[in-house]
């Protein structure tokens, strides 16, 4: 599908997108409805953001599926969180891979049930060789958990005798972080009117640039995709450098 641009002056957008989809509770609560019914809508609205992302062409887009701070929640919430995973899993993934999207799920599975385990690795395995967009999902993620996870596999590698301590540095971290192989987020869109990062990507945006949308997350469209990314051509990024 062709890519559409969003503004006229030539700037480029974002390569990596993440969001951090909040309000399906509050959405659904303001209605008078089963929080079940927020998530629902939330995975409807996750389908036309995907679409969104590959339009205008982000090329790697992370979702915040569920924390592992989400264990938290009531069982009954949990258990229909899990169902609804299931669902996605077995009904989006084909659609998925006829648009050429490459699904990528991150964060520790092993607290996942085994059947859910099973359909991410055939989801992943169906969609490895598509390239118009990469769809992350973090299931059962926490960025505290990733960095501590990360220092375990260097110190198992200095332990080894396959990694010298004088030669860590921020480089040789990152490549030991889930998503070593892509690039940090360019852009940070959070939905429902918070502003905080929630334990998400802690590591990796460092350099991110924010958006904040007041609009829950069922309710956040297309258009206000669109908006962020081009709020987001509109910043100067300097990365620790002073100007401006």
């Amino acid at each position: 599908m062709k890519v559409v641009p969003l503004t006229s002056d030539g700037a480029s957008p974002p390569l990596h997108v993440a969001v951090i989809m909040d309000g399906n509770g509050r959405w659904a609560k303001a209605r008078g409805l089963p929080r079940t019914a927020g998530h629902r809508r939330g995975v409807e609205t996750a389908r036309e953001i995907v679409e969104a992302a590959a339009d205008c062409g982000v090329s790697i887009l992370t979702l915040f599926g569920f924390s592992s701070e989400n264990w938290n929640r009531p069982q009954g919430e949990i258990r229909d969180l899990m169902g609804l995973l299931r669902l996605y899993l077995r009904n989006e993934v084909g659609n998925l891979h006829k648009n050429g999207v490459r699904l990528r799920i991150v964060g520790e599975r092993s607290a996942l049930a085994a059947d859910i385990v099973s359909l991410i690795e055939e989801a992943e395995e169906l969609t490895k060789e598509n390239t118009r967009l990469t769809l992350v999902i973090a299931l059962n993620y926490g960025g505290r958990q990733e960095i501590a996870t990360a220092a375990r596999r260097i110190a198992k590698a200095v332990q080894a005798g396959s990694l010298d301590p004088e030669d860590i540095d921020e480089a040789v971290f990152s490549d030991h972080l889930f998503m070593a192989d892509l690039p940090d987020p360019d852009l940070l869109i959070r939905t429902s009117g918070e502003q905080r990062v929630s334990n998400f990507l802690l590591w990796q945006l460092a350099y991110t640039e924010f958006v904040f949308v007041d609009t829950h997350w069922p309710d956040f469209s297309r258009e206000m995709f669109n908006q962020a990314v081009v709020e987001f051509q509109g910043r100067e990024r300097r990365f620790g450098m002073t100007g401006g």
